[in-house]
């Protein structure tokens, strides 16, 4: 089907599924329980999910089949992010346009960048990647800030005011991000018995494109070009001993992914229409590494794991404070309550990078293939033991 073979359609059929019936799946929890603070499924969570979905799975593009390791790819996510915000104060607030200028932007920004980037490798490829984010950073805050052209509006941020032009605006369009009138903050909000689940235009604007993204990138895997990228990854010395030049291809390699995260960063801007230096912080930079490394660098599905349950751990386990714990040890003696509430209380609410932390480096030890690799294995154990338990069925039936 669309061109992949049955394992693949497979894996894009369950992505489809789990995306698509996402408000239901991480609402698990009745809305009044206990349990109910780790339920993800309102709206906001469930766009970033997707959107730093898509930024992994472009950043994947370049690490996991290349090798080559970008420390400066929030560049490209707050320049998408910018160009987003100047469509809604140029044209409209309809979100077509400016999803298109935040790729298009991107992709120019990352030629430039992976242009000079791309003539070292290694550690030296990925410090330069570091110095051009940091140094868009900086334009951003102060340089292109200035009174006389203010490209970004420095530290508060570039918004949309009420006296921008915004040429193609009708009083009878939202006075927000629309596709077509059609606001994206608009929620179906759907009660079956003690659940509430949302179901968010702007979350499944996000996830059709993810969607669509993500077979794109099962195609580049697949493809030719992906196998050349494969052969720079395990040898470029050996590929240009055969006369064939890596540069072009892991150029291309860098533009694509630049265009995925120009792409993010245009999905943030839709959703909420304002765009901040923040974005292009190294911290940003550093984020979709984790997510790609612990989702599983090099696997088609892995950076969407990684991206969902690092903003998983950042958005809902960053919540629980002492009180929830004296809640969940309440049937344990007064002493012994208030002393595990003292050890779990370094790795909840403001602790969440300590567990995070703990969480990755484990990965990183015994899960080289991130949470991918973890789901093989448990896949393979669990198919190993219901051989092991029919042959020893089989085994122990009386023979006729």
């Amino acid at each position: 089907m669309l061109g992949l073979d049955k394992k693949d359609t497979s894996l894009l059929i369950i992505v489809a599924i789990l995306t698509l019936l996402a408000p239901f799946i991480l609402n698990p929890f009745p809305a009044g329980s206990a349990m109910a603070q780790f339920n993800a499924g309102y709206p906001d969570l469930m766009q970033r999910f997707v959107i730093f979905g898509i930024f992994a799975i472009g950043f994947n593009i370049l690490f996991g089949l290349t090798g080559y390791l970008s420390f400066g790819h929030a560049a490209f996510l707050g320049v998408g992010s910018y160009s987003a915000v100047w469509m809604f104060k140029l044209l409209s607030y309809n979100v077509i346009p400016a999803i298109a200028l935040s790729v298009v932007v991107a992709a120019l920004f990352a030629l430039l960048i992976g242009y000079v980037s791309l003539r070292r490798s290694g550690i030296y490829f990925s410090i330069l990647t570091l110095a051009f984010a940091q140094m868009s950073f900086a334009l951003a805050y102060s340089v292109l800030s200035n009174p006389k052209f203010n490209l970004t509006n420095g530290e508060t941020g570039l918004q949309v005011y009420a006296d921008d032009p915004q040429i193609f605006h009708r009083d009878s369009l939202p006075d927000m991000p629309h596709l077509f009138g059609l606001s994206m903050r608009s929620t179906y909000k759907l009660d079956i018995g003690a659940w509430s689940f949302d179901f968010n235009v702007g979350y499944y604007l996000c996830a059709v494109i993810m969607m669509v993204m993500f077979y794109l990138a099962i195609r580049i895997f697949r493809s030719p070009f992906g196998m050349m990228l494969r052969a720079v990854k395990s040898n470029q010395q050996r590929m240009n001993y055969t006369g064939l030049n890596p540069r072009p291809y892991t150029l291309a390699a860098f533009v694509i992914s630049g265009m995925y995260a120009g792409l993010a960063g245009g999905l943030m801007a839709a959703m909420d229409p304002l765009a901040g230096a923040e974005r292009m912080q190294w911290t940003a930079s550093g984020e979709v590494v984790l997510m790609t490394i612990l989702g599983g660098a090099g696997t088609l599905i892995g950076p969407v794991l990684g991206a969902g349950f690092i903003k998983y751990f950042e958005n809902i386990f960053s919540k629980i404070n002492d009180t929830i714990l004296h809640q969940w040890f309440s049937f344990l003696p007064d002493g012994i309550e208030d002393f595990m509430v003292f050890i779990v209380h370094p790795f909840i609410g403001k602790g969440w990078h300590l567990t995070l932390g703990i969480l990755f480096m484990l990965v990183v030890i015994f899960l080289p293939g991130g949470l991918v690799e973890g789901g093989q294995r448990l896949g393979n154990w669990l198919r190993n033991r219901g051989k092991r338990s029919g042959e020893a069925k089989t085994k122990h039936e009386p023979a006729e």
